[in-house]
């Protein structure tokens, strides 16, 4: 994740912490992503855990959950994102978000936002979630389109005021491609109006239903256009003192491209961002980065369902996570020996580590090729 506006701007926000506050990886514990319920009311084009409007036998109950709670919390996992499917469609979504919270993590949801009523969106202050993460895929009938429902759009915007009466912090994911580039300035324009105070826009990585989009990923062209625009928006943003966050995730060149155009127009800062980028590591699957999915297995990152570290109700989560005997596993804490192509021969490697394995295995079917949503040249990266 990089926080644009911190490192363009130097805005300072609560997270800050989370991802420029530790000098070595081994101080690191990971933020957990938990896919609580695999069922979600929409169908969404790229969702990465395929989720359908159905019930999912094995999925963890209340007491395993909160014995998984348990574990993360006593392993010092700072953060533990309820995600899905649809996490409100998880009967005990609260008193699980609560415990959470009586545990010492930050408790936060991941949503489309459709379900969020007005009753919800109290429930979500009272019990303790520090903030609620609204996916929109575009203005209106886009939108509509990639989540498979009429609709969708009005009732997630519903979910997003209600959250704000409520006195919730709340943010926007866009997930950036072919199919909705064009939206990517409505939407930025779109957070002022509805004082929305966040936005994260996500790279597609090629998992789950997202396989089906590679053709739909940017070219380098186009990812340039949409990052410079960010960058544009970030700095509009900072000037006005509007008080908006933005953020890009899943493809840390974006890292390494606001560096070098730093270096032309801030040196000074330019070597202040190098050094907060290195203190974040770049691409944390398998570090800083985990996921759990709704039947207790645990993956590198949220992308990487399809392969299993083990089962958080055979072993804790602290034990399955540290343990290096997995090649995957091992290879993700220390790949930069392990990579090929451009990223292989890449300079940044400290703030980039590589980026998306995932993407890699999709395109090239090897784990350890360069990623190919990397936009800068072999010229640009070479050693």
């Amino acid at each position: 994740m990089i926080d644009v506006t911190k490192l363009l701007c130097n805005e300072a926000h609560e997270a800050d912490h989370l991802r420029y506050g530790y000098k070595v990886s081994g101080e690191r514990k990971p933020i957990v992503i938990w896919n609580c319920t695999r069922k979600c009311n929409l169908k969404c084009v790229h969702c990465y855990a395929s989720s359908e409007e159905k019930e999912y036998s094995g999925e963890l109950d209340t007491k395993e959950a909160k014995y998984f709670i348990d574990d993360i919390a006593r392993f010092g996992c700072p953060v533990i994102l309820f995600s899905g499917g649809e996490p409100l469609m998880r009967p005990d979504l609260f008193d699980l978000g609560h415990y959470a919270y009586s545990k010492g993590l930050r408790a936060v949801i991941s949503t489309n936002g459709t379900l969020i009523d007005k009753d919800a969106a109290k429930e979500i202050k009272k019990i303790g979630f520090t903030y609620v993460g609204i996916s929109l895929d575009g203005i209106g009938s886009n939108n509509d389109k990639f989540r498979g429902k009429k609709g969708a759009f009005d009732d997630a915007i519903r979910g997003i005021e209600n959250c704000k009466s409520a006195g919730v912090k709340v943010g926007l994911r866009f997930t950036l491609n072919k199919l909705n580039q064009n939206d990517l300035e409505n939407i930025l324009d779109f957070l002022p109006e509805a004082k929305i105070p966040r936005c994260c826009i996500y790279h597609l990585v090629y998992s789950g239903r997202a396989k089906n989009m590679k053709k739909h990923a940017l070219s380098s062209k186009e990812s340039l256009k949409s990052v410079d625009l960010i960058f544009d928006k970030a700095k509009e943003f900072h000037n006005k003192n509007l008080g908006i966050e933005l953020l890009t995730v899943d493809n840390h060149t974006d890292g390494v491209y606001l560096y070098l155009k730093l270096l032309k127009e801030n040196p000074a800062r330019a070597l202040e961002v190098y050094q907060l980028l290195k203190r974040n590591g770049g691409n944390n699957s398998g570090i800083a980065i985990s996921d759990v999915d709704n039947l207790g297995y645990v993956h590198a990152d949220q992308f990487w369902q399809h392969y299993s570290f083990g089962n958080v109700r055979e072993r804790k989560f602290a034990d399955i996570w540290m343990d290096t005997s997995d090649p995957l596993m091992a290879g993700l804490k220390d790949r930069k020996p392990l990579l090929k192509g451009k990223c292989g021969k890449c300079k940044f490697l400290d703030i980039c580590n590589g980026n998306f394995r995932v993407r890699a295995e999709a395109v090239f079917d090897d784990i350890w090729q360069e990623d190919p949503a990397c936009y800068l040249t072999e010229e640009e990266v070479a050693k």
